[in-house]
């Protein structure tokens, strides 16, 4: 796409985050993720140019090869996708600035055990699946506030920093509203225990999650549309 479409694109969204933090507070900080599952390294690299810092991609095969073709740049990668086992070691080779998606203890666990065999130590969010969708990873929302402690006790290679959660899968704003504000509330009881990060909010529903507490959005679509 071009450039111009590009800094248009980019533009509308920094005001539609600004004014969605607004309503919520002049002190609320929103941090965007680009996901840039759809876009090339040129795409990449000009969002950059405009301003751009964090990006993030779904597949451990996508973050290798466009880290490594955009080296040059200091990008903060995140990694957003379901991550496969016999992926771990792979993703902490790429040693990504955070990983979004740890999806339960048993894969906390299994990192943990890579992270230490790699001398190595990795940032992630939990991810809690708030609206209890068969087809969405994550914890269950009554067994978050646990596996997150558990993995804190367990896995020493892990740094929590937070939670994330992917909004509803409706057209329904309340159930929306409710599975954000479910994991608000999850994020909440854990600042004390350390979580600084929630992850909330897509192209689609960006608005709706800052509304209710998200300091993280993570969007795709809007940018290269």
């Amino acid at each position: 796409m071009d450039k111009m479409r590009l800094r248009e694109n980019f533009d509308e969204i920094v005001q539609r985050v600004e004014k969605a933090r607004l309503r919520v507070s002049e002190y609320h900080i929103v941090k965007i993720v680009a996901a840039s599952k759809y876009a090339g390294t040129q795409e990449i690299e000009e969002l950059y140019d405009l301003g751009q810092r964090a990006f993030g991609e779904n597949r451990v095969q996508d973050l290798k090869e466009k880290s490594q073709a955009l080296e040059h740049l200091p990008i903060e990668w995140h990694f957003i996708g379901r991550l496969q086992k016999n992926k771990i070691n792979h993703l902490i080779d790429l040693n990504p600035f955070l990983m979004q998606s740890l999806d339960s203890y048993e894969l906390a666990l299994e990192l943990d055990k890579r992270l230490i065999a790699k001398e190595s130590v990795m940032d992630c969010l939990l991810q809690i699946n708030s609206a209890k969708e068969e087809t969405k990873a994550g914890v269950y929302p009554e067994e978050a506030f646990d596996t997150y402690q558990r993995i804190i006790a367990d896995c020493k290679k892990i740094n929590l920093k937070g939670v994330m959660t992917i909004g509803a899968h409706t057209d329904n704003e309340e159930e929306i509203r409710k599975s954000f504000e479910t994991t608000y509330k999850i994020y909440e009881a854990l600042q004390p225990h350390g979580a600084k990060i929630c992850s909330m909010g897509m192209s689609h529903d960006f608005e709706l999650a800052i509304e209710c507490g998200s300091n993280m959005v993570r969007i795709g679509s809007l940018f290269f549309k």
